[in-house]
C-alpha cells in the first residue's frame, strides 16, 4: 500500500500564507464596511491632505505655521463649496426646468403608457405602487437624512484636515528617524510618492472633466438640448467619479431628449455623441496626459469604484481610485510587494488608464 502523499513544507506554507491572506482580506473589507463613519472620514481627510500639502508647506516657508493652515483650509473649504454649489444650482434648474413643463411630461408618459400596455406592458400599477405619496414622503425623509449625514461627514472630515496638514512634518521627522526595521523607510517613500502621484491624478481629473464640461455644453448647445450649460456642468462635476459619473452624465440628458423631442432617432443620437465625447476624453486624451505616473490596469480602476461604492457608497465611488493609487505606491516601495505592482498595473508599453 502505497505512503499518503504529503505536500512539502514550503507548499504548505505557502498556500497556508495564501489563506491567511484571504481570510484578513475579508475581515477588513468587512471592517471597513462597518466602521464606514470611522474610515470613510479618514480616507478623505488624507486625501485632502495628500492633495493640499504642496499648498501648505509653500505656505508655511513664508509665513507661520497657523497663518498658513488658516489661509489652506480656506482655499479647501473655498474649492469644495464652490464644486457643491454650482453642482446644486445645475441640478436645481434642471428640477425646476422639469416642473415647469410638467404638463407635457404628463402627456408623454400617457402616450407611452398607452403604448405599452397595448403591447401587452402594464406600468400603471407599478407607477402607483412606487410613486404615491408615502413614498415620496420617505424620498424626502431620505433626502433630508443623507444632506445631514454629508454635513456630518464633512465637519469630520475638516477636523481630520486641520490636525493632519498640522502633524505632516512631525510624521515626516519620525519616519525618518525609524529605527525599527525597513517601514519607516517604505511609509516615508511610498507615502511620498504617493502623494504625488494623487496630486498628479486631481490635476489631470479636473482638466479632464472641464473639457467634458466644455464638449457636453457645446454639443448640447448645436443639438438644440434646453440647459446646454447645465448639462456641461453636470458633466463636469460627474467625470471626477470613473466610469459611474460619465455613465448618468450621457443618461440624464438623453432622458431629457425623449421628453424634450419626443423622437427616439434624436434621443439615441444624442446619446450616441455623449458617449463618443466621454470614451474620446476618457481614453484617448487623459491617459496621454497622465504619461507612466498612473500605470493602473483598467480593470483594477473598475473594480475599485464598484468596490469602493459597494463598501461607502457615493465617497466611496470618489475616493476608490485615489485609495488604489495610494495603496500602489506603498508596494512599489517595498522590495517585497514589489509584485503586486507588476501585477495590478498598466501592461507594458500601454497607456494607462486613472
Amino acid at each position: 500500500m502505497d505512503a499518503p502523499q504529503r505536500f512539502p513544507p514550503t507548499n504548505m506554507l505557502r498556500v497556508m500564507t495564501a489563506m491567511l491572506a484571504a481570510c484578513t482580506a475579508v475581515l477588513l473589507g468587512v471592517a471597513l464596511f462597518q466602521a464606514e463613519r470611522v474610515f470613510a472620514p479618514l480616507a478623505f481627510a488624507l486625501f485632502i491632505i495628500a492633495v493640499t500639502w504642496p499648498l501648505q508647506n509653500f505656505l508655511q516657508n513664508r509665513m507661520p505655521r497657523l497663518i498658513a493652515l488658516a489661509l489652506t483650509t480656506t482655499a479647501i473649504v473655498v474649492v469644495i463649496s464652490t464644486f457643491a454649489l454650482l453642482l446644486a444650482w445645475a441640478a436645481g434648474r434642471v428640477g425646476r426646468f422639469v416642473v415647469s413643463d410638467v404638463a407635457r411630461l404628463q402627456a408623454l408618459y400617457g402616450s407611452m403608457a398607452a403604448w405599452l400596455q397595448s403591447h401587452g406592458i402594464e406600468i400603471a400599477g407599478i407607477w402607483s405602487s412606487y410613486f404615491n405619496v408615502d413614498q415620496l414622503l420617505r424620498l424626502a425623509q431620505e433626502v433630508t437624512s443623507r444632506l445631514n449625514t454629508a454635513i456630518s461627514f464633512l465637519i469630520v472630515v475638516f477636523v481630520y484636515v486641520l490636525l493632519g496638514l498640522l502633524e505632516v512634518d512631525d510624521v515626516r521627522a519620525k519616519l525618518r528617524a525609524w529605527r525599527h526595521g525597513n517601514l519607516g523607510k517604505v511609509l516615508l517613500v511610498g507615502g511620498s510618492n504617493g502623494a504625488a502621484r494623487l496630486q498628479r491624478y486631481m490635476l489631470v481629473r479636473t482638466q479632464m472633466s472641464a473639457i467634458t464640461g466644455l464638449l457636453v455644453w457645446g454639443f448640447a448647445w448645436l443639438a438644440g438640448l434646453p440647459l446646454a450649460f447645465e448639462w456641461g456642468v453636470i458633466a463636469f462635476a460627474l467625470n471626477f467619479i470613473p466610469f459611474i459619473g460619465p455613465f448618468i452624465a450621457t443618461v440624464f440628458p438623453t432622458v431629457f431628449a425623449v421628453a424634450q423631442f419626443e423622437l427616439w432617432p434624436m434621443a439615441i443620437a444624442i446619446f450616441a455623441c455623449l458617449n463618443v465625447i466621454q470614451f474620446v476624453v476618457g481614453s484617448y486624451l487623459e491617459p496621454r496626459f497622465v504619461g507612466n505616473a498612473l500605470s493602473i490596469s483598467p480593470i483594477i480602476v473598475l473594480f475599485s469604484v464598484f468596490f469602493w461604492t459597494f463598501l461607502w457608497g457615493i465617497p466611496g465611488a470618489f475616493i476608490g481610485v485615489p485609495i488604489v493609487i495610494a495603496f500602489l505606491a506603498l508596494c512599489e516601495a517595498n522590495p517585497s510587494t514589489q509584485w503586486i505592482v507588476d501585477l495590478f498595473g498598466a501592461p507594458p508599453n500601454a497607456p494607462p488608464q486613472a
